[in-house]
């Protein structure tokens, strides 16, 4: 594969694109924040099977870490990266310095509400999706791509962009696809890398806790306490436990029965300092 290019400036990718867009070609972007794995590069693909060109932007974006939250340490691997995206023959890495990003008297955010404010990851990171709405409102403008892939296991990140996107008219399609897992069920995920070796041994317990909690619900098994048994087999088993809930699949709401639509279960929890995601249908 030939070399990914690399721009650092709004400019020099607009111009890339604007070349692409003459000639009639179409183009993806994949945001990222870098410390790309086999997920990661799952969605590179994808995008390629949608788009003759592929942007994939790098930038550890400030605003969506709370102050106790891991920014900081959080991995920077971009020589890693750029071998990865070069392997696959993704065609630029966008990776803006945060000075392009947010520069001096930046002052705008986005107010959120629907699946942003329904009591899952937004109680326990009040400000995470205004920083995620916010940078990726800038990435799909900057970067004036026809369409962007997102991850499922950042469920209700995927429901968040695919309703600003269409809220704002920003004029571009948000493609979703399946989470990549390891071959034990952990889903992918950067922070995988900061669980010590018996943590490892134990995070797949989540997948398989939901798993068997999506057959109780097939089966019409009573969703309150086949949920409240599944929370109770976490906690048990070591993990420091943010929720554990079934929700409707595209407006994340609450529900009552198998009758309230198609459903979705999602969980956050902690190991150690290591907090992780996840979620599948029923």
């Amino acid at each position: 594969m030939g070399q990914v290019a690399v721009f650092e400036s709004v400019k020099a990718m607009r111009a890339a694109v604007a070349g692409w867009h003459a000639a009639g070609e179409k183009v993806a972007l994949v945001p990222t924040m870098g410390a790309l794995h086999q997920g990661h590069i799952a969605l590179v693909t994808e995008a390629q099977k949608h788009a003759k060109h592929v942007i994939v932007s790098i930038f550890v974006n400030p605003t969506q870490f709370a102050p106790h939250e891991d920014f900081k340490k959080y991995p920077r691997t971009f020589e890693g990266d750029r071998a990865q995206l070069e392997a696959v023959g993704a065609d630029a890495i966008f990776f803006p310095p945060v000075e392009e990003m947010y520069p001096p008297g930046f002052a705008t955010r986005i107010l959120l509400l629907g699946p942003a404010a329904v009591g899952l990851d937004d109680r326990f990171r009040p400000t995470h999706f205004e920083g995620v709405a916010t940078v990726c409102c800038k990435l799909f403008t900057q970067s004036r791509a026809d369409l962007a892939v997102f991850g499922e296991k950042d469920y209700q990140q995927l429901k968040v962009v695919t309703r600003m996107a269409a809220d704002l008219d920003l004029g571009i399609e948000i493609v979703p696809l399946a989470t990549f897992r390891e071959p034990d069920g952990l889903a992918m995920s950067s922070r995988n890398r900061y669980l010590s070796p018996e943590e490892r041994a134990l995070a797949p317990l989540l997948h398989r806790v939901m798993q068997a909690l999506a057959a109780r619900l097939r089966n019409r098994d009573d969703l309150f306490r086949a949920v409240g048994e599944a929370q109770s087999e976490i906690i048990t088993a070591g993990f420091e436990l943010d929720y554990l809930e079934a929700r409707h699949a595209e407006t994340l709401a609450p529900v009552t029965s198998l009758a309230d639509g198609p459903i979705r279960i999602l969980v956050a929890a902690r190991l150690g300092a290591t907090r992780l995601i996840d979620n599948i249908a029923v």
